[in-house]
């Protein structure tokens, strides 16, 4: 077996960071429980702030710091996303919340022992995680391991691994373990000062001792660890199962009254919902953004909705995030907004995307689908229009204008391509012009039209009262342009238009 742990050691500072308004961004931040500092950015400390300060303590020392308040919950729904970003490389997926003692150290656990020619090996592996990642804003270290306590305790082992440690077999995994500080495992963090006073300080210290006597004074989780980690116990992992349908609630550490602001958290929940789609590997065809408004005047708090649809199905997040800020830059908001919440179930089967050198016709229809969804976000689904081919012989009726949304969503309107349609004019008048006619030959501009192609004979519309019967003709005009003519074949009673000679178009 082997190991992949992905050590998330700021995540709860990320996850609240990851909801703040852009005009946040810069200050020191540190989030607080029970009037303490539990953790804090760099900025803040390099002013002195230090975990464990009281909080009036962090506001005198940086009286710009953001302080969040600390929430389980939201690490929790943060490491999950995590979790969900990692299912795409391997179904075995594993969460480690604590070390054991309440202090926070998650990492995620990924077995890639069966999937590693999926991806080209370990090596071609790792770069390809840390880009799945890399969306979520994490800060992490990754190690590997024959097993899943031993990856995470070297994952977890000190701040300069930026890359971590690596071993492919037990016999190195017990060489790095042996010289890891016993503070690494759970038990023995919560009796660091005990095995510190009695010198014992590296893992390789506990070996050397009696394990009936260290049973009995630190409890026999301290060994039950250290077995787990070097492989000579088994170590049983629960995967974790990807819910059927997404949905996520943030809270905003402001209250939103803009697009801007309620983009900041909408970025959030879209890169969290990409991570779950790749999972199941598929595609958004369609998601839904529910805003919770703060109450007012006694009123209870409501919410409002905005549905996103995709002509097209992705898992391009800057062009989702485009999507959401046209259509929330002409949405009037109620009230503010303190949560944002996002679900999708419309989901389409997707396979791997292809690396291609060349534009091909699937990437460039990709890329007029975007323009035009995109349009329609900013004009309205029936400000973006385009002509769709009807059925039907008559010219004036066999086309009209539908809504670019509505005309893909209706392809089976279209008429089918045929072997030998007829030629035809693009440009057609609104109107047929009458012709004057002299010896039974029609005239435009003064010239006779000499007549090259026809009869094409429509008779058609008897069912809508709209009767055409026509004989249509391909003329030559004075000045050489082609011209698309028709002679009505029943009289004036008979038909609306009348009788005689019309000009129906030109040919470019």
């Amino acid at each position: 077996m082997l190991w992949i742990a992905v050590h998330l050691p700021q995540l709860s500072l990320e996850s609240f960071a990851a909801t703040l308004d852009p005009a946040w961004h810069g200050r020191p931040l540190a989030l607080i429980e029970a009037h303490r500092v539990t953790q804090v950015d760099a900025r803040a400390a390099a002013l002195g702030v230090q975990p464990g300060a009281k909080r009036a303590t962090a506001l005198a020392l940086a009286p710009d710091i953001v302080l969040g308040e600390a929430d389980a919950a939201r690490d929790a729904q943060a490491l999950q996303t995590a979790g969900h970003a990692a299912l795409a490389f391997t179904p075995m997926v594993c969460l480690e919340a604590s070390d054991g003692t309440g202090a926070p150290a998650p990492v995620v656990l990924l077995e890639v022992q069966s999937s590693l020619r999926c991806f080209g090996g370990f090596r071609r592996l790792l770069p390809q995680l840390q880009q799945a990642l890399q969306p979520l804003g994490h800060h992490s270290r990754i190690a590997s391991a024959p097993t899943a306590l031993g990856a995470a305790l070297l994952a977890r082992w000190r701040d300069d691994l930026v890359h971590g440690a690596h071993s492919s077999d037990v016999a190195a995994l017990r060489r790095l373990l042996d010289e890891a500080p016993v503070w690494l495992l759970g038990p023995g963090r919560e009796h660091w000062e005990a095995l510190q006073g009695m010198g014992l300080r590296q893992l390789s210290d506990l070996r050397h001792l009696p394990r009936a006597g260290l049973a009995r004074r630190f409890g026999p989780g301290l060994l039950a660890d250290l077995d787990r980690a070097r492989g000579d116990a088994p170590d049983p992992r629960e995967p974790i199962v990807l819910p059927p349908e997404f949905e996520q609630r943030i809270e905003l550490f402001t209250r939103a009254d803009n697009a801007e602001q309620l983009m900041a958290g909408a970025r959030v929940l879209i890169a969290r919902l990409l991570a779950w789609v790749r999972a199941r590997h598929a595609r958004v065809a369609a998601f839904t953004l529910r805003m919770h408004h703060e109450a007012r005047r006694g009123d209870a708090a409501g919410c409002s909705e905005l549905a996103i649809g995709l002509a097209e199905p992705s898992t391009d997040a800057a062009h989702l995030q485009a999507l959401l800020a046209e259509r929330l830059a002409r949405m009037p908001l109620a009230a503010p907004a303190l949560e944002l919440s996002l679900r999708c179930d419309a989901l389409a089967p997707s396979s791997p995307p292809n690396a291609e050198l060349f534009a091909t016709r699937g990437s460039e229809r990709e890329g007029l689908t975007r323009l035009i969804e995109r349009l329609q976000a900013r004009l309205g689904a029936d400000g973006v229009q385009r002509l769709v081919l009807l059925a039907d012989h008559r010219p004036e009726r066999a086309m009209a204008w539908r809504s670019a949304e509505a005309a893909a969503a209706r392809p089976a309107t279209l008429v089918p391509a045929q072997a030998a349609a007829p030629t035809r004019p693009l440009w057609l008048l609104t109107e047929p012009q009458p012709l004057p006619e002299q010896a039974s030959r029609p005239w435009l501009d003064g010239a006779p039209l000499q007549l090259l192609a026809g009869p094409e004979r429509i008779e058609s519309g008897w069912w809508d009262g709209a009767l055409a019967a026509r004989d249509y003709f391909i003329a030559r005009a004075g000045d050489g342009a082609l011209v698309w003519i028709f002679r009505a074949r029943l009289p004036l009673a008979a038909t609306a238009e009348g009788s005689g000679w019309f000009l129906q178009g030109r040919f470019a």
